[in-house]
């Protein structure tokens, strides 16, 4: 009985550290290749903006193929880091109280360019009284924040309007993105939050994306214990909520 005890803790300890030599594996090489791209998608880009001098109808076609190219290489690299670091249960989440609302300010201003290149009106409906803390990896919950309000504003038509709010619900604290976009269909529903899905419609409006992002959304929040969902209106868009635990 020791012996077999002993064999499996020996087994144990070598599938552990394989499991770690796959995850710095694929961190290296995927930072790497994060830092290779996005060294190509600038150079594209002072070609398509003419920063070299000026491109014939032609080249500039191709520019901007290789950089929608790059563009969509660099998100699936950015996913693949992000979905290597959830999945590793030998990592272990960094939780701290932190002011959620800050941080929902902090992430919106990021979309600010992205917002008025593509005249959507992205608003944070701030609340009436005061927010708790709420203990959780603050890095981790900035991604979730980041894909829900990426996914609202790229699935919004021009002119659209993205609303982002926080509420206590009892013990627990729920954000909400709500985007006047493209809904999501019947049936695909059950589908939303699997590994590499992508929707038909979402494909048309946008083909740059992994399907990793809702994917990696649920696995950050469900670590935290919480808990996200999503209501949809076909003539009035999609709101995607997640709830974290007050401690």
């Amino acid at each position: 009985m020791e012996d077999e005890i002993e064999k499996l803790k020996k087994e144990n300890e070598l599938l552990k550290k394989i499991n770690e030599n796959k995850s710095d594996t694929i961190s290296i090489t995927a930072h790497q290749l994060r830092t290779s791209l996005s060294v190509l998608k600038w150079i594209f880009r002072m070609f398509i903006s003419e920063d070299v001098g000026k491109l014939t109808n032609k080249q500039n076609e191709l520019a901007q193929k290789a950089y929608t190219s790059s563009e969509r290489m660099l998100a699936l690299v950015n996913d693949l880091l992000t979905l290597s670091y959830t999945e590793d249960a030998s990592i272990s989440y960094n939780l701290e109280k932190i002011d959620i609302l800050h941080l929902v300010e902090q992430t919106i201003f990021e979309f600010s360019e992205e917002t008025n290149k593509k005249g959507i009106n992205l608003t944070f409906l701030r609340p009436d009284t005061q927010t708790p803390m709420v203990n959780c990896d603050e890095n981790m919950i900035r991604v979730v924040l980041q894909n829900l309000i990426e996914n609202a504003i790229k699935y919004s038509n021009e002119g659209g309007q993205v609303f982002v709010s926080i509420k206590q619900k009892e013990s627990d604290l729920q954000i909400s993105v709500h985007d006047s976009g493209i809904g999501i269909k019947d049936e695909d529903k059950n589908s939303i939050f699997k590994k590499f899905f992508r929707a038909e419609n979402a494909l048309e409006k946008d083909n740059i994306g992994s399907g990793l992002g809702l994917f990696t959304t649920k696995s950050i929040i469900e670590k935290h214990n919480g808990r996200i969902w999503f209501e949809n209106t076909p003539e009035d868009g999609t709101t995607f909520l997640f709830s974290l635990p007050i401690y």
